[in-house]
Protein backbone atom coordinates (compact mmCIF):
# COMPACT_ATOMS: atom_id res chain seq x y z
CA UNK A 1 0.00 0.00 0.00
CA UNK A 2 1.15 3.46 -0.76
CA UNK A 3 1.02 6.55 1.42
CA UNK A 4 -1.65 8.20 -0.71
CA UNK A 5 -4.00 5.22 -0.31
CA UNK A 6 -7.35 6.53 0.94
CA UNK A 7 -7.60 3.70 3.46
CA UNK A 8 -4.33 4.73 5.11
CA UNK A 9 -5.27 8.40 5.17
CA UNK A 10 -8.75 7.63 6.51
CA UNK A 11 -7.30 5.36 9.20
CA UNK A 12 -4.85 8.04 10.29
CA UNK A 13 -7.71 10.54 10.50
CA UNK A 14 -9.79 8.20 12.65
CA UNK A 15 -6.81 7.45 14.90
CA UNK A 16 -6.07 11.15 15.33
CA UNK A 17 -9.64 12.02 16.27
CA UNK A 18 -9.87 9.03 18.61
CA UNK A 19 -6.64 9.85 20.43
CA UNK A 20 -7.63 13.53 20.65
CA UNK A 21 -10.56 12.33 22.73
CA UNK A 22 -8.32 10.18 24.91
CA UNK A 23 -10.07 6.95 23.97
CA UNK A 24 -8.42 3.57 23.60
CA UNK A 25 -9.32 1.50 20.56
CA UNK A 26 -11.38 -0.73 22.83
CA UNK A 27 -13.33 2.18 24.36
CA UNK A 28 -13.95 3.67 20.92
CA UNK A 29 -15.05 0.31 19.52
CA UNK A 30 -17.49 -0.17 22.42
CA UNK A 31 -18.99 3.28 21.86
CA UNK A 32 -19.31 2.68 18.12
CA UNK A 33 -20.70 -0.85 18.43
CA UNK A 34 -17.80 -2.27 16.43
CA UNK A 35 -15.13 -4.82 17.31
CA UNK A 36 -11.78 -3.59 18.65
CA UNK A 37 -9.78 -5.51 16.08
CA UNK A 38 -11.91 -3.99 13.31
CA UNK A 39 -11.10 -0.49 14.59
CA UNK A 40 -7.42 -1.41 14.65
CA UNK A 41 -7.57 -2.62 11.07
CA UNK A 42 -9.33 0.60 10.01
CA UNK A 43 -6.61 2.68 11.67
CA UNK A 44 -3.89 0.65 9.95
CA UNK A 45 -5.55 1.14 6.56
CA UNK A 46 -6.36 -2.53 6.13
CA UNK A 47 -10.13 -2.16 5.84
CA UNK A 48 -12.23 -0.86 3.00
CA UNK A 49 -14.83 0.58 5.36
CA UNK A 50 -18.52 0.49 4.44
CA UNK A 51 -20.57 3.67 4.34
CA UNK A 52 -22.64 2.40 7.28
CA UNK A 53 -19.54 1.96 9.42
CA UNK A 54 -18.11 5.32 8.32
CA UNK A 55 -21.35 6.87 9.57
CA UNK A 56 -20.99 5.01 12.92
CA UNK A 57 -17.38 6.19 13.25
CA UNK A 58 -18.32 9.83 12.56
CA UNK A 59 -21.29 9.76 14.94
CA UNK A 60 -19.22 8.18 17.71
CA UNK A 61 -16.48 10.79 17.25
CA UNK A 62 -19.13 13.53 17.29
CA UNK A 63 -18.22 14.89 13.86
CA UNK A 64 -20.15 15.21 10.63
CA UNK A 65 -19.20 13.14 7.62
CA UNK A 66 -17.92 16.33 6.00
CA UNK A 67 -15.76 17.07 9.03
CA UNK A 68 -14.42 13.51 9.09
CA UNK A 69 -13.29 13.88 5.48
CA UNK A 70 -12.29 17.55 5.66
CA UNK A 71 -8.51 16.96 5.42
CA UNK A 72 -8.93 15.16 2.09
CA UNK A 73 -8.93 16.96 -1.23
CA UNK A 74 -10.93 16.31 -4.37
CA UNK A 75 -7.71 16.00 -6.33
CA UNK A 76 -6.76 12.52 -7.43
CA UNK A 77 -3.67 11.13 -5.70
CA UNK A 78 -0.47 10.98 -7.73
CA UNK A 79 0.12 7.71 -9.63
Amino acid sequence: MQEHDIRIRFGARVRGLRTDRGWSQEAFADRAGLHRTYIGSIERGEQNVSLENIEKVAATLGVSLAELFSPFTDAAPPP
